[in-house]
């Protein structure tokens, strides 16, 4: 059950202080939906949540350091260019005045992220300057030295202590019906594990390099506050995110109905209805200037400047085309992959006038401006409408088939899918939006758990060609199993009484992975077809992983619209 919890003494039971007592079989709703029901708000007085029992915070100190300790062993690995878009960034921000940050162009990797994020950098650039000055030389470019590798590393490492706080408050969020006698078998464990050790995170982060790590700490931070009843911070903090990176806009709709759900609207009718008479008006300004007084603080210095338009275009390149170099695992990889084997038979049965191919489709198909033979091209309008369309009734459930904050959770995940899914020059690092909120669902339902192992194995699949250099081959392999082992094997045991996770189908799908990987990274390096065909691992990873993100999300969506919601669960 989520419920609202301060840090304290442990209880002597293990019911949760705002636990509602068992009530008779026909009082309940859904028996599925039961660990999702929340009693009061605010927070509670007395006692901790189930992470607060005894000996919890050791486990999860323990957890902690021992994923903190394992980042520190990555710090020599390989880095990918984004170790030097954060160097560039953070030489930009600390040379440069205010109003020259966003028009800098010495480097191709120009500052694209909001202003929040760019104070960021100018916080740390003034750390740095104590390891390397020359970091910070604007013209040094491609400039890594040990003192900056070690600097950047530590510095990703050092601001996930916030990823670390935002996991602690989901865990205390999490009371699961089925209580175990060993804590390894506990959902808040299962869920710590899943959430710390998450093994997209630790690649894209910690090889890749990013800072992802406290900024879903900020949003985890924030469903945490929101299952809590604690509206105005977890809208507070979900304002602050959207400015650090603007890729959570996507998941903004399920924040912004839950809000007007939950909190303007206070109460509903006895058949679940809503109120309309309850609407409050206090709540929608406290929302409202909770909003504008951190885009004022965002934004407004570059509305003084005049220079609003050229952040959006720095926000929102559309130029860079409908897929990033390597294609994510959307919808559009399907489109793609469509379009190339339409454009194939057309030119071996003399379908197409070889001369009226479009270069950029047939030298690879990995690059940024995708021009389709066949099917029609698309434009970033289109992916707008798809986009919008797919989120609806997600939406529409959340406003109509309230459940509280798994409603919230299932809401916010089908947000981040859809727009992965159909969105304009998605990253495959964005399937971490959909993946990491689901850990908190997976935990308890045998519906979303099987769901959750599919889009986790499958999306972080996707990710391994990320990491293209030998070295780091045995390291992505074997952290990438011990994850899904883990998550397997601890959700298989968490639902042990009730059906099978996955189908035979699902099982062979996800088994299959393995050949995959095989092919790409033994069998395919040897062949001929390495130096005329170089595309065709990273095409058939995407593909492949495609339609297991497709599956998932399809999966996920019948789940919620099929879903019944009793009086009662409307109601509370």
């Amino acid at each position: 059950m989520w419920c609202s919890v301060e840090p304290g003494a442990a209880l002597p039971t293990p019911l949760c202080p705002l636990q509602a007592p068992p009530f008779p079989p026909h009082l309940h709703g859904s028996p599925q939906a039961q660990p999702w029901r929340m009693r009061g708000g605010g927070r509670a007085r007395n006692g901790g949540g189930p992470i607060m029992a005894a000996g919890g915070r050791s486990w999860f100190g323990a957890l902690a350091l021992g994923v903190s300790f394992l980042k520190c062993l990555l710090i020599p690995t390989y880095h990918s260019t984004d170790f030097e878009v954060h160097r560039n960034w953070l030489a930009i921000t600390h040379n440069l005045p205010l109003s020259q940050w966003y028009y800098e162009a010495t480097s191709e990797w120009t500052l694209d992220y909001p202003p929040f994020f760019a104070w960021f950098e100018y916080a740390l650039s003034h750390i740095a300057k104590y390891f390397d000055p020359k970091m910070l030389v604007i013209e040094n470019l491609n400039y890594s030295s040990h003192a900056t590798i070690f600097f950047q590393r530590f510095s990703v490492i050092f601001t996930d202590i916030l990823f670390i706080y935002a996991v602690h408050e989901c865990c205390r969020c999490v009371n699961g019906k089925r209580s175990a006698k060993d804590i390894l078998e506990k959902p808040t464990f299962i869920l710590a594990v899943l959430l710390l050790w998450n093994f997209g995170l630790l690649i894209v982060d910690h090889i890749h390099f990013q800072y992802n790590g406290f900024l879903f700490g900020l949003m985890l931070l924030s469903v945490a506050r929101l299952c809590q009843k604690r509206h105005l911070e977890g809208a507070l903090l979900f304002a602050i995110l959207l400015h650090f990176k603007h890729i959570y806009v996507y998941v903004a709709p399920a924040y912004g109905i839950y809000l007007l759900r939950s909190y303007c609207f206070t109460a509903n009718n006895a058949d679940g209805s809503l109120k309309w008479r309850s609407f409050s008006f206090l709540h929608v300004i406290l929302l409202a200037l909770i909003v504008c007084l951190v885009s004022a603080l965002s934004l407004g210095p570059f509305i003084v400047l005049g220079q609003l338009p050229q952040v959006i275009s720095r926000l929102f390149p559309f130029k860079r085309g409908l897929c990033h170099a390597y294609w994510a695992p959307n919808f559009w990889a399907l489109y793609n992959a469509a379009d190339k084997a339409l454009t194939v038979v057309g030119l071996k049965y003399n379908f197409l006038d070889p001369n009226k191919i479009p270069k950029a489709s047939m030298t690879g198909g990995l690059v940024q401006e995708f021009q389709h033979a066949v099917l029609p091209s698309v434009t970033p309008l289109a992916t707008l409408i798809c986009t919008f369309v797919s989120i609806l009734p997600s939406v529409f459930c959340l406003w109509f088939k309230p459940q509280g904050p798994r409603g919230f959770l299932q809401c916010l995940v089908l947000c981040a899918l859809s727009s992965f899914m159909f969105g304009w020059h998605v990253h495959e690092k964005a399937i971490l939006l959909a993946i990491l909120p689901l850990s908190l669902l997976s935990v308890q339902r045998a519906k979303d758990a099987g769901i959750y192992l599919i889009l986790t194995t499958t999306g972080h699949f996707s990710l391994f060609p990320l990491l293209f250099t030998a070295p780091e081959l045995p390291i992505k392999i074997l952290l990438m199993l011990l994850f899904t082992v883990y998550s397997f094997s601890s959700l298989k045991s968490l639902f042990r009484r009730e059906r099978p996770l996955l189908n035979w189908l699902e099982t062979i799908y996800l088994v299959q992975l393995v050949p995959l990987e095989i092919f790409c990274e033994i069998i395919f390096p040897l062949t001929s077809w390495k130096l005329q065909l170089p595309f065709v691992p990273l095409l058939l990873t995407s593909v492949y992983c495609a339609l297991g993100v497709t599956y998932a999300w399809l999966k996920l969506y019948i789940s919620v619209l099929t879903e019944h919601v009793s009086v009662r669960q409307k109601a509370e």
